[in-house]
């Protein structure tokens, strides 16, 4: 509901900007379950036979947004039961920077 409300109201503002700045911008957002997938199709997992790294869910997702030219906020929300595990693990691959930093060593 905030998400339609933000980008109805980004709609209605089309155009405004204050001090060079866009004042209304839409969002868009994707939905994971963290749950219904394992942590390395959540996060990614590098294959020991063959010695490449395989992006996840998480990393795809996390990607595709940043490289979004849009001016349109960008969310991810994760829709699942609360986990302790993939929480901390949500907090150790994301760094005070908000960037997610994969185990490959890319910083997204």
């Amino acid at each position: 509901v905030l998400a339609e409300t933000l980008s109805l109201i980004a709609k209605d503002h089309e155009g405004e900007t204050k001090d060079g700045e866009i004042t209304h911008r839409g969002v868009y957002y994707r939905i994971i379950n963290p749950k219904s997938v394992t942590m390395g199709q959540l996060y990614g997992c590098f294959d020991p036979v063959s010695h490449e790294w395989s992006d996840g869910v998480l990393a795809t997702t996390f990607r595709q947004l940043a490289s979004d030219p849009s001016p349109n906020r960008k969310w991810v929300v994760f829709d699942g039961p609360i986990d302790a595990i993939w929480i901390e693990n949500m907090n150790t691959v994301l760094d005070d920077n908000k960037k997610l930093c994969l185990m490959s060593g890319e910083i997204v």
